[in-house]
């Protein structure tokens, strides 16, 4: 099989056609990618937080602490499993059940490389795609509300019925403003496809710059900037991840939907979580970051996009994205739910809906390169987004001077303890003698007096 072919973008015509045992294999792949990498991701986010904490992170149980993970997935499995008088067993048991399938099925669209050979059979690294793969993510995304709703009401107590809510209210929240900006990557790739949108982002047009010609950039995570900074923001949201793990804020509602659960189905929703966090970092990857076709510097080499390099490039991509989750949860504090809130309907929608209506009048117009007027709008409304999401609300206020923090202290009190150490007088009995002393002085000048 030449290189050429080995490097060629896999097109909806190449799907369906492979035998039985290949495609077995292409499912076990995605389910074992999905298991694998979550178990080294709680492994990861444990030595990442810990060395950003300066400790160190788990190191007892196996190299480097590798099988602390695995470990901790045997105990939770051989735990007692205690079960609510007033739960619904059936719902209370597939809860979880649905939150980690829906998380795993979004695996089967993602592409993992171009096509390749496999003991003689050429087929995409990919389970498999359709027209509307991009939906089909959607909807894996939308179907793990589920999972959370029924599991805070089949529990049959106040708190987790408390928590499946605002993580439902959460969840859809942000899920509009998700699909709003995948709306901008259906607009510049005109597909749905997501082994289409991979190969629009590797076209390899021209993009010219004061008369010069030189190669535009092909991931849309630069040329829809805004899309991709909503997008990522409202992935964070989605998965339940800090700043915005606000269904297991313990310090409001103990576990929030979890409350109730123990044993292996509590750690199916922890894990659910975690496939969640690897599976969006793929679609992230997928929609934004070129899927597997290597970055720049690499693009250099012929022959970094043919054959079985380009899944590497895709999992350094997703180990990237990953970082970041973790690199979050290290060092920005838990929002407000009604700060969160705010975010999402307040900001992040209606800028995404004026960028996907520039966007729509930037491809109207004609005579002009749309790749070229895309980058010079993007880019700039991308900035501009950051400013305003993290520009402060409202204005500080100056910090008093230590004389005007003395000035402003209540009548007998001061910054500092006595020297004597003896308990001053109270502020009360002082200015009840300050009120009494000129009638006793008046008192006892006119007795003297007579």
């Amino acid at each position: 099989m030449s290189p050429i072919y080995l490097a060629q973008d896999p097109t909806l015509a190449d799907f369906g056609r492979d035998p039985w045992w290949l495609v077995l294999g292409k499912i076990v792949f995605a389910f074992a990618f999905g298991l694998l990498a979550t178990l080294l991701g709680v492994w990861f986010e444990r030595r990442v937080v810990g060395y950003m904490q300066v400790r160190p992170g788990p190191n007892q149980v196996g190299p480097f602490g590798l099988l602390q993970t695995l470990a901790d997935g045997l105990k939770m499995a051989f735990k007692e499993d205690i079960l609510p008088k007033a739960a619904d067993k059936v719902v209370y048991f597939f809860a979880p059940t649905i939150s980690v399938i829906c998380a795993v099925t979004a695996l089967s669209v993602v592409p993992f490389g171009p096509m390749v050979s496999i003991f003689g059979h050429h087929t995409p690294l990919q389970v498999t795609d359709v027209p509307v793969a991009v939906l089909l993510l959607l909807a894996c995304s939308s179907m793990g509300v589920y999972g959370i709703v029924l599991g805070g009401w089949a529990s049959g107590s106040t708190y987790p019925l408390l928590g499946g809510l605002r993580s439902s209210a959460q969840m859809i929240s942000y899920e509009v403003a998700m699909g709003l900006s995948i709306v901008a990557v259906f607009m510049t790739a005109g597909t749905m496809s997501t082994s289409g949108i991979v190969a629009a982002q590797g076209d390899g047009t021209q993009l010219t710059v004061f008369g010069q010609t030189i190669p535009a950039p092909g991931w849309y995570a630069i040329l829809l900037l805004p899309s991709f900074i909503i997008f990522f923001i409202a992935t964070v949201g989605e998965t339940n991840r800090a700043p915005f793990d606000l269904p297991e804020a313990e310090s409001e509602l103990v576990a929030g939907f979890m409350t109730e659960y123990s044993s292996l189905k509590f750690a199916l929703f922890m894990l659910s979580e975690y496939v969640a966090m690897v599976t969006m970092s793929a679609v992230t990857t997928t929609l934004f970051l070129g899927g597997w076709r290597a970055p720049w510097p690499i693009t250099i080499w012929e022959g970094a996009n043919s054959g079985w390099w380009p899944m590497l490039w895709f999992f350094g991509k997703v180990i990237a994205l990953v970082f970041v989750f973790v690199w979050l949860r290290g060092t920005l504090p838990r929002l407000r739910y009604d700060q969160f809130m705010r975010l999402g309907w307040k900001v992040l929608l209606p800028i995404n809906l004026v960028w996907i209506l520039v966007l729509s009048g930037l491809r109207s117009i004609e005579d002009w390169d749309t790749r070229g007027k895309v980058i010079a709008v993007g880019i700039p409304a991308g900035i501009l987004l950051i400013a305003t999401i993290f520009w402060p609300s409202r204005k500080p206020k100056p910090k008093p001077t230590t004389q005007e923090q003395v000035d402003n202290r209540p009548h007998g009190s001061f910054p500092l303890p006595p020297m004597d150490l003896q308990v001053p007088p109270s502020p009360r009995i002082t200015r009840v003698v300050a009120e009494r002393e000129p009638a006793n002085i008046v008192a006892g000048s006119d007795s003297r007096e007579v």
